[in-house]
């Protein structure tokens, strides 16, 4: 499925996803800070309201007057909840309405203070428990418990959740649609070498690709490209030129064996005669299939490549040949032909008798 998307798609869909993964990720990361944020406000808030109750009971002259002092103290405190008790067990001072959590989970006396959360009822609580020793009475060690109810630290993560959610899901859409607009815009010059490559033909293969139009990560494509027309314009060019070379050179001996024949019927003559034309003929059918091999040949090769046979032959032995073929046509017009030099030639030796019968 992924194939068949283009590739302004897929880039969208890939900045999409990943703006998507950011924003819940950075989402995610603040909810977690978030709550450790109140975790430890708590934890200070709780810690503060230790020292104070232990300090009231420190200085309760009673354990009457301690109850009243804690009263006072909590009177303006809502969402805070108390428990002090003895060694024994025999609890002191207990806030109204609050869920004790399970005794399992109190410290020892003489351990550390322990932070405390547990859910009672529906409920949820962030307590700290620790032992102070009161010296009322002699030495005495009371267990103070104070705890808060978490319900608005619990409302407002869940509404700060969903406003986070609600806002990444709005980010990610706007994100999909930046991304979207601004791959577009980024294929805007392949849509224009697109424009440029659709009106190449045979008859037409100028245009080319608008380097400096295009991004740097382009121009190197757009390079490629305009070498590529370079080489097709010049094989088409090479193609058009053989084309033109090979009607040439098959026009000249067909014209030529056309010729002969026509001078050979023109008049009644005797058979050695016939024989000689014949034989001519026959030759020239030989250099013409020779030819269109050759020709075949080139069709398939570049420039510069060795000939497909050498041999070392006599110019002047195959410039008289090609004399002697063509005297009967030079006579019917009345034309004269010599011969003069001599010398040797490494090289194909039709090749060679090609060229100067095309001169």
């Amino acid at each position: 499925m992924l194939r068949s998307l283009s590739l302004t798609a897929r880039l969208t869909l890939f900045f999409t996803l990943l703006s998507a993964v950011i924003l819940l990720g950075l989402g995610l990361i603040f909810l977690v800070a978030s709550e450790r944020h109140f975790i430890v406000l708590d934890d200070i808030v709780l810690q503060d309201k230790q020292r104070l109750l232990g300090k009231i009971l420190a200085k309760s002259s009673s354990s009457q007057d301690a109850q009243v002092r804690l009263e006072e103290a909590l009177d303006n405190h809502h969402g805070l909840y108390v428990l002090i008790q003895d060694t024994r067990d025999h609890i002191f001072f207990q806030s109204d309405d609050f869920n004790l959590p399970d005794a399992a989970l109190l410290p020892e006396p003489g351990n550390a203070p322990k932070s405390l959360h547990w859910t009672s009822r529906d409920r949820g609580y962030h307590g700290l428990a620790q032992w102070w020793e009161t010296h009322r009475g002699g030495s005495t060690r009371m267990l103070i418990l104070v705890a808060i109810d978490t319900e608005h630290h619990t409302h407002f993560m869940a509404q700060l959740q969903h406003t986070l959610v609600l806002y990444a899901v709005l980010a990610t859409l706007v994100s999909g649609f930046a991304g979207w607009f601004a791959a577009h815009q980024g294929m805007a010059p392949l849509r224009a070498m697109k424009s440029r490559a659709s009106v190449v033909s045979g008859q037409q293969l100028n245009p080319r690709m608008p380097v400096e139009a295009v991004p740097v990560e382009m121009a190197d494509l757009a390079n490629e490209l305009n070498r590529m027309l370079d080489r097709l314009q010049q094989d088409f060019q090479r193609l058009s030129d053989f084309s033109s070379d090979l009607a040439h050179e098959l026009r000249t001996p067909i014209s030529n064996l056309l010729t002969q024949t026509q001078v050979a019927l023109s008049n009644r003559r005797d058979a050695d005669t016939y024989r000689d034309i014949l034989a001519s003929n026959a030759e020239e059918f030989q250099r013409l299939a020779r030819m269109v091999s050759d020709m075949l040949f080139l069709a398939k090769t570049e420039g510069g490549i060795q000939l497909p046979s050498k041999e070392l032959f006599s110019a002047a032995q195959e410039a008289q040949a090609l004399l002697d073929f063509y005297e009967a046509v030079a006579d019917e017009k009345s034309i004269h032909m010599s011969l003069y030099g001599s010398g040797n030639i490494m090289g194909d030796r039709l090749m060679f008798r090609r060229a100067l019968r095309n001169i």
